[in-house]
């Protein structure tokens, strides 16, 4: 059953497809560092969310949904309003175009991320193939 996107659930399957997922924990076996993704507020979504995952070698060891959004120190923070996020998940935007475009916004070592292009992207397809709707 598909979980909201962004929520708790939805963050909390997420964490378990990481997981569980093999080719996700191979690609993504160097990485190191935590992420939160903040979800801002637009026309379509009323209140700016963070969803916090800690991502170490191939793994998610915690996650966290935080509402409000307090700041929850990360490796790495992206935002953007959440119609983007929406739009990465649907496969309509492509995440690395996103962070060039501004369309997410980064802030932590983006030449980590740059050396990291693989994780980034199965990262995103794992996220895709999580069930959500909006």
């Amino acid at each position: 059953m598909a979980s909201k996107f962004p929520s708790a659930e939805w963050l909390n399957d997420l964490h378990n497809n990481l997981n569980t997922d093999e080719r996700y924990a191979s690609v993504a076996s160097k990485w190191e560092g935590d992420i939160s993704l903040v979800i801002e507020t637009d026309d379509r979504f009323p209140q700016t969310v963070t969803c916090y995952l800690d991502l170490w070698h191939g793994r998610s060891r915690a996650v966290e949904y935080v509402v409000p959004p307090d700041e929850k120190p990360a490796a790495f923070v992206i935002s953007a309003p959440f119609s983007n996020w929406v739009r990465i998940l649907e496969g309509n935007l492509n995440p690395i175009q996103a962070m060039a475009t501004m369309k997410l916004k980064v802030r932590g070592n983006m030449a980590y991320i740059m050396r990291n292009v693989p994780t980034v992207l199965d990262f995103t397809r794992v996220a895709q193939e999580t069930p959500h709707h909006v």
